[in-house]
């Protein structure tokens, strides 16, 4: 839809059971689809063969694009990671598909990564003048260097980590796994989600808790800020060392990114989005007959928004569930020729009718234009448009991807002139200050809408 874009997403498992960990990870990833399309990839260890026996495959395109009944079932193991992508940082190609996987001299480690490390270029110049050969471009990919670096002198893969993450700056999430241990580690501000998810002795990591959900198991909690999770023959043990009292979480988590079914720091996501739609409704009402949103994340928005004002709630669009997000692809045609594919409008919904029509941002503008057309030419009389977020104006520097600020259409123009470029009757947007209605007091980033950085 134009969107914004979010970097990746993880998911990681350990069991002390013969279980084929590659099929588990497969179903999360699956589940994490929505946080990137570009590649995906798996890494999976057998801890029970010789040290070192790492499995791993990984390929451009979706998860059920990249692997098969046969891919899945020659990779072996009980312990492993696996990634889907989105580019903030790299180009989209193989080289720079996750998961790393690297062969140094005290073993071999998988990693992968969401978020975006600000001082990745300072660290990636320091391991190329120790000799270090780089294959991607990826920040993931200078971590993995790093830790292996920090692990020849370091006691365990997790002292290694440790040390690593003191010197990182940014969002992260990071998934390591060695022959032995399954390690995560979540930045200290939380920027990037991580929770724990249990199946009886089955231990799983993932961005979000609908991944856990998929793979069979249940949520057990959210990986604090800061916190270094090492899980292992020896069990799970945390060690606080990162810890740091501020945190800013990232609230597009709540406005795009996650799965509605996800709960993320004891918030629910589909939750907020009702939440913030009601909160427009009270700030910004509309004299309209039907509210409708736009699929997915808007549809939670619209159903708050409708609640609160009274006007009926439908649903206006067929979604055709087998076409990616399109803020996958990488032009403006390819984007709109994705929507026009995706998005099919039910016609008796919306003729006749004063329409609020539901968004949860806008980037660009050209998207909701288009779908404003459509709307008007099924025989809508008005177009009220509502956003469930404030406008963007500020770059992330933290894993989403913000485009240049020249495309961000609320930087070069006022509301009223978008809401005439978007062809719309009535334009209004959440404030900043409505965050705290969808979010509690739980501390947040929104730095790309206020300018104001944690970092």
């Amino acid at each position: 839809m134009g969107k914004i874009h979010e970097e990746c997403g993880v998911f990681g498992i350990w069991s002390n059971q013969a279980i084929n960990a590659a099929e588990d990870i497969y179903y999360g990833l699956v589940a994490l689809q929505h946080r990137g399309q570009e590649s995906g990839g798996i890494v999976v260890c057998d801890t029970r063969g010789p040290l070192g026996n790492i499995c791993i495959h990984k390929g451009m395109g979706l998860v059920s694009e990249i692997f098969d009944d046969g891919v899945l079932a020659g990779l072996r193991g009980n312990i492993g990671i696996g990634h889907v992508r989105y580019s903030t940082t790299g180009e989209s190609m193989i080289e720079n598909a996750q998961p790393v996987f690297l062969n140094y001299l005290k073993g071999t480690l998988g990693l992968a990564h969401n978020g975006n490390i600000t001082n990745a270029g300072e660290i990636r110049e320091e391991l190329i003048e120790q000799g270090a050969t780089f294959r991607g471009t990826t920040d993931s990919e200078t971590i993995a260097y790093k830790i292996a670096m920090e692990r020849l002198s370091a006691s365990s893969i997790e002292e290694a980590v440790i040390r690593v993450s003191r010197q990182l700056k940014g969002g992260y999430a990071l998934l390591i796994v060695s022959p032995q241990k399954l390690v995560g580690v979540r930045d200290p501000l939380g920027l990037k989600p991580l929770c724990l998810g249990k199946r009886g002795e089955t231990y799983m990591l993932a961005s979000e808790s609908a991944a856990i959900t998929s793979a069979g198991g249940e949520f057990v909690r959210d990986i604090e800020p800061g916190e270094v999770i090492t899980i292992s023959e020896g069990g799970v043990v945390s060690d606080y060392t990162l810890k740091q009292s501020k945190h800013a979480h990232c609230i597009f988590e709540y406005i795009y990114f996650a799965r509605e079914d996800s709960v993320m720091d004891g918030i629910s996501v589909h939750g907020a989005r009702i939440k913030g739609g009601a909160a427009i409704a009270r700030r910004c009402p509309a004299s309209a007959d039907v509210v409708i949103g736009v699929p997915d994340s808007g549809i939670a928005a619209a159903v708050g928004f409708a609640e609160e004002s009274g006007i009926p709630f439908k649903l206006a669009f067929h979604k055709n569930s087998y076409i990616g997000r399109t803020f996958i692809k990488p032009t403006q045609k390819e984007r709109q020729s994705a929507v026009q594919m995706k998005l099919s409008l039910i016609r008796d919904v919306v003729k006749g009718k004063r329409v609020v029509l539901i968004d949860d941002s806008i980037v660009r503008g050209t998207t909701i234009s288009k779908l404003i057309q459509t709307i008007r030419k099924a025989g809508a009389t008005e177009v009220h448009v509502r956003i469930s977020s404030p406008p963007f104006l500020y770059p992330c520097y933290y894993g989403t991807d913000v485009p240049d600020n020249s495309e961000l259409i609320a930087n070069r123009l006022s509301k009223d002139e978008i809401c005439s470029f978007i062809g719309a009757d009535s334009l209004e947007y959440m404030e900043v200050c409505d965050f705290q209605e969808m979010v509690g007091d739980l501390p947040i980033c929104k730095a790309c809408f206020d300018n104001n950085y944690p970092i």
